[in-house]
């Protein structure tokens, strides 16, 4: 499928532009609206992995864009750097929150896009991204996260409505299995439609190709397993073709 891509930039109250990363089929168009699908990329940045999440999401048919969560198309492959930049826009709850629900209302002023069918999916710390997007009860249909940490901003409650599907790494020493299953009891207690896919031999970071290299760079536990990459990328694309009609 033919694609187009471009930047969408969201520009906050206090000026700091937002420069996310848009791929749309060339098919879709005001009189052909697709399903949209937010992309929460890894500390990162948008490196070259969430860009070609979302190319390859408009190749299977939706809308999507990667948020520039941190402002400015910030990105690194240090992660010292990357965790700094975490951490501050986490300080500040609010201002996280918010630069989300702009992006997700540039993204569904797009002519090309369903504003009544859009999802999202999230990795690492994209994965708490896109959950908590969804525990503030943004419309999302559908969320999934790839190795993500689910440790939520606010606990889920009646106001999230979206489904779930959960990729987990059995091997992950960042985001314990005793953290999923906290997230398994917040989810219960908030009644949630969810899937929680755990893979054997899969480690933090097992659907990045870069994964091995950012380990080495940096010290850090990661790999990438791409078997487990290939079945969870089936999974989640089954999930939103199955939730976003």
């Amino acid at each position: 499928m033919t694609i187009k891509t471009f930047e969408l930039i969201s520009t906050t109250e206090n000026g700091v532009e937002l420069i996310s990363y848009v791929a749309l089929p060339e098919s879709a168009s005001a009189e052909n609206p697709v399903a949209g699908i937010l992309v929460a990329p890894e500390w990162w940045g948008i490196v070259e992995h969430p860009k070609n999440v979302t190319e390859r999401l408009a190749k299977a048919g939706f809308a999507a864009v990667a948020m520039d969560v941190y402002g400015e198309g910030k990105l690194t492959a240090d992660a010292s750097m990357a965790n700094f930049w975490m951490e501050q826009v986490l300080e500040d709850k609010d201002l996280l929150t918010d630069r989300c629900r702009l992006i997700l209302k540039d993204f569904c002023d797009q002519m090309s896009v369903d504003e009544n069918n859009i999802g999202a999916i999230g990795y690492c710390f994209g994965g708490k991204v896109v959950l908590d997007m969804a525990r503030e009860g943004m419309p999302l249909k559908a969320v999934a996260t790839f190795h993500g940490n689910p440790t939520p901003k606010k606990p889920a409650d009646s106001s999230f409505q979206a489904k779930v599907l959960v990729a987990h790494g059995r091997d992950d020493s960042m985001v314990s299995m005793d953290a999923i299953e906290d997230l398994k009891k917040e989810l219960d207690a908030a009644d949630v439609d969810y899937t929680i896919d755990v893979y054997d031999n899969a480690k933090h970071g097992f659907t990045n190709p870069d994964a091995d290299k950012r380990a080495a760079e940096n010290e850090v536990d990661l790999g990438y397993n791409e078997a487990a990459a290939n079945q969870s990328w089936e999974n989640m694309i089954d999930f939103m073709k199955a939730n976003l009609k």
